[in-house]
């Protein structure tokens, strides 16, 4: 039998669920600003599993991922603990804003916290110390910021071997390598020895229910390949690319003011040299464009459509000759059987 889940005011025993409101902050007023957990304790010995979003109040996808695992899923036959912390930045979840509302600071870059710092960095302090520590392995979900969208891929630092085994089991077509921003929770709960990766997708501000859907079976399929769960498979995506070094990605940006006409959709292939927009100006005359430097997936692309000289407009990843290949040949048999 798996032990009791402990956190600072409170145990969860084996076989248990517990939602609860946890005091991470005090309003002005004095009043506690407490965040959501759900905490599923199983019965059987495995893996304790911390699911988070919303670290930036405005990503939706996330929290709505985190909350069917809680509510939805059958935890019957569940191996170990899930701990799951679907709005981590309650003020900005409030505000629909990205950053804590005071002084616009960044929850994602103030982990591990300190108990004697900034607000941000208490907040993340009390978060990391109760309910990321204690974990084995983590997923944190995010979208775009407003504006733009993202293809769902992982982001984590593939020279952890923990981390690396999060990643590929998430099933994800595209894995960005890197080990993340200082103060980032992937980051800091790594080096605490808590293996963690970011899953983005979609956009701010909305719930994309394909994406929600395809990221509950990533998250299914790492839960299966550390045991916690034995009611699915470990999913492989059918082609993955893993990029590691500065050159096989870039941010391609307006080199002019204007309106935007997207040539290409969330996820395309695109050729070296392919347009990938147009922009225009008020006269509907084209004053410049934007072209693939060269051939890759646009993980993300701008969704308003109006920029300055030097906003991104997408974010291109470069894909070798074998995984074009794959590529092509994964969305050929797809479209077959969806025809």
């Amino acid at each position: 039998m798996t032990d009791p889940f402990t956190y600072d005011g409170g145990s969860v025993a084996p076989g248990e669920t517990q939602n609860l409101r946890y005091s991470v902050s005090e309003t002005y007023l004095g009043d506690p600003v407490r965040i959501p957990v759900t905490i599923v304790n199983g019965e059987r010995d495995g893996p304790t599993v911390f699911l988070s979003a919303a670290a930036h109040g405005d990503e939706l996808n996330g929290i709505e991922v985190v909350r069917e695992v809680a509510h939805e899923w059958n935890h019957d036959d569940l191996a170990g603990t899930l701990v799951c912390l679907p709005v981590l930045n309650v003020p900005g979840f409030i505000a629909q804003q990205r950053y804590l509302p005071i002084h616009d600071r960044d929850l994602n870059r103030s982990f591990p916290g300190s108990p004697d710092s900034t607000s941000a960095k208490r907040i993340a302090d009390r978060i990391f110390r109760n309910f990321i520590a204690p974990c084995d392995l983590g997923i944190d979900f995010h979208t775009s910021t407003r504006g733009r969208t993202n293809a769902v891929h992982v982001r984590a630092d593939m020279s952890d071997e923990g981390v690396s085994r999060v990643a590929n089991a998430f099933a994800s077509h595209v894995i960005i390598d890197s080990t993340g921003p200082s103060g980032a929770l992937r980051r800091e709960a790594t080096a605490a020895g808590v293996p963690t990766v970011t899953v983005e997708m979609g956009e701010a501000h909305r719930f994309q229910r394909s994406l929600i859907d395809r990221a509950l079976a990533g998250t299914l399929s790492v839960l299966n390949e550390f045991g916690a769960r034995t009611d699915g498979v470990v999913s492989w995506p059918g082609w993955r690319t893993v990029i590691g070094d500065d050159d096989e990605k870039t941010w391609l940006r307006a080199d002019v003011g204007g309106l935007v006409e997207m040539h290409h959709e969330r996820g395309s292939l695109v050729e070296a040299g392919e347009r990938i927009c147009t922009i225009t100006n008020p006269f509907k005359r084209e004053s410049g464009a934007i072209c693939a430097p060269f051939t890759g997936l646009l993980v993300g692309v701008l969704e308003n459509p109006l920029v300055y000289p030097g906003n991104p407009v997408c974010h291109l990843v470069e894909l070798d000759e074998p995984t074009r290949h794959a590529v092509k040949m994964h969305r050929s048999s797809q479209s077959e059987t969806e025809g």
